[in-house]
Order: structure tokens, then sequence, then C-alpha cells
């Protein structure tokens, strides 16, 4: 559920609705840091609850997409690539942006009522991805059939650290992180009505793509697969790791 195991090409068919938030991503990083008018990008798109109060309501939804440091928009990124796809193929397109961008809203919202008119300007997809975090919280305590022992225990542990952390670094936005978590766990029974459990995509090589004899690599097969497993859950920490201490 969590193991990458596509190429490019196929994550990029498979995964459509990720691969444009990535694009997204990198797009309004590179514009805000080198490209002219990046200044007032930012600044007409951070979240800034005073704004906010003033009828720039736009500001709920546009930091989801605005990462300031290299740093932030990799790990974000990377965090988007190793949780998303799974929900994206079991929800749909459509009711997957809907749930990422609701939960990523209602993480705003709450820094908005609750973080006060002086709270410092914000920006970042976190409050979305802990949105994430909290339907695959979902799934492991009322849909067992969704989701196997190991991916269950493999996202409490990665929870917990995430908490943990949230509340060890004063940078964080706290109250994006916890409503994000709740909301996406609020939400989850509303999405998940009808989905099938998640199958990993039958790798189809596309013109452009090399491609082998797959007999010549059938001693390594297993090696290779451990190695994958090992690289993918090593970056999750890391990743994680990234988010907060940026």
């Amino acid at each position: 559920m969590f193991i990458r195991q596509e190429s490019f090409y196929s994550f990029r068919k498979n995964y459509p609705i990720i691969f444009g938030l990535l694009v997204i991503h990198l797009a309004l990083f590179v514009w805000m840091n080198f490209l002219p008018g990046g200044s007032l990008v930012r600044n007409l798109g951070i979240g800034y609850n005073l704004a906010v109060a003033n009828g720039e309501w736009w500001r709920l939804i546009t930091p989801i997409f605005m990462h300031l440091t290299i740093g932030h928009v990799v790990f974000n990124s990377f965090s988007l690539v190793i949780f998303g796809p799974a929900l994206e193929q079991m929800l749909g397109k459509f009711r997957f942006i809907i749930f990422y961008l609701g939960t990523g809203v209602i993480a705003n919202i709450a820094t908005y009522y609750l973080g006060g008119l002086s709270y410092p300007p914000h920006l970042g997809a976190s409050g979305a991805i802990f949105g994430l975090f909290g339907m695959f919280v979902y799934l492991v305590l009322f849909r067992k059939d969704l989701i196997d022992q190991a991916n269950s225990q493999l996202v409490m542990t990665i929870l917990i650290i995430g908490l943990v952390m949230t509340f060890v670094n004063s940078n964080i936005n706290v109250l994006a992180h916890l409503f994000g978590l709740l909301g996406g766990a609020a939400l989850a029974p509303l999405f998940l009505t009808g989905v099938k459990p998640y199958h990993m995509y039958q790798h189809v090589h596309e013109a452009s793509e090399p491609t082998f004899n797959p007999n010549r690599w059938q001693k390594k097969r297993r090696n290779q697969k451990l190695f994958k497993n090992v690289f993918w859950i090593v970056l999750a920490l890391l990743v994680l790791y990234g988010i907060f201490n940026r």
C-alpha cells in the first residue's frame, strides 16, 4: 500500500491527481522563489488570519499548495507520493481531491478560529497530509477489510511519531496537524462508502521506456523486493523527520 514500485510513467498515468498536485507544488515553489511576481504570489496566497478576517477567504485554500523552502516542498511532496496513491485509487479521482482539499481547508479553518488574529502566517500541505493520516486511522480502527495488519502497524507507528514531533517542534502549526487528522477521520466514513481494497497496478512498459528480459533478473527479484520495501519504509520515516524539522 505504501511501497511504490511504479515507473515515473506508470505513476503519472495511474495517479493523475497526485501527480498534478506535485506539479503545482513545484511550480509555485519555483515561482515564489525565482520568478518575477513571486513575492506577490506569496503575499496574496499565504495563510494569514487577519487577512481572512478582512474577507480574503481564499487564504483558507491557497496555503495548501504553497511551500517556501526546498526542504518544505520536497518532504511534503514525498509524503503525498507515499501516502496518497492508495487513497486515490480506492476513492477515485474526484472523491480523493475533494477529501484532500477538504481536510486541508478544515485545518486552516481551525487555525483561523482557534489561533486568533495574531497567529503568524502559515503555509504548506501538512494539514491535508494529516487528513490522509486521519483516513488511514479510520481504516485501521473500523475498516479492517480495506487494510492489512502490516500496513496498519506501519500507519500507527508513523502516526505516533508524527504526533510526538508535532508537539516537540515549536515551528509546527499544531492546530493544522491535529484538525487535519481529526477532519480526515471524521470525513472518512462518508468517502469510503462502496470502495474496494487497494491493489498494486500492474506495470506496463511504454514505448519510450527501456525493457528488460525478466528471466535475467529471476534470481535477484526477492532481494530487490526486500530492498525496495526497506527503502520506502525508511524514506517514510525520513519524510516525517523532514516535515517536522524544516
